[in-house]
């Protein structure tokens, strides 16, 4: 038993990795890396393409409650919240109102009255794909997105 305890210290020559087997290891791990950024990325505005389709769903919600509180009558001003480069997360639907549209960081939510008692709601995520979501009172349905709203037609959701 002492024997094999001595060869064992002795035998010091293979000790540590070459300088082949790290630069594999290296370069296996920048393989790996090169596929996983891209893919969070795109993960990232997929998720702040989503907050806000979200945010205008709970601001449909707000918009709702707001007319079951206030004798059947929708907010008659446009509001905008503009969460954007530091802006206000919230704003009131009318002065003196207890709803408030709340939105995600880098979001930005239009309301719009129509008449009748129609309205148009659209935000876009600065953060995500660029993409603009509506819903529209007068068609119902889920929010979806809107290949007619611009920058340039936003204050009017297209």
């Amino acid at each position: 038993m002492q024997d094999i305890i001595n060869r064992l210290r002795a035998k010091k020559d293979d000790e540590g990795f070459t300088l082949i087997e790290l630069l594999v290891v290296v370069v296996i791990i920048g393989v790996l890396v090169a596929i996983a950024v891209p893919v969070y990325l795109n993960y990232r505005q997929g998720a702040a393409d989503k907050s806000a389709q979200s945010d205008v769903r709970s601001a449909v919600s707000a918009v709702e409650q707001f007319y079951t509180e206030n004798g059947n009558a929708y907010p008659t001003a446009a509001v905008e919240v503009d969460n954007t480069n530091g802006g206000t997360p919230s704003k009131e639907l009318a002065t003196g109102s207890t709803q408030k549209f709340t939105v995600s960081d880098k979001t930005k939510l239009q309301y719009v009255p129509g008449t009748g008692g129609a309205y148009k709601l659209c935000a876009t995520n600065d953060g995500g794909s660029k993409k603009f979501y509506l819903y529209d009172s007068t068609k119902g349905g889920s929010v979806a997105e809107s290949k007619t709203i611009t920058t340039a037609n936003f204050a009017t959701c297209g």
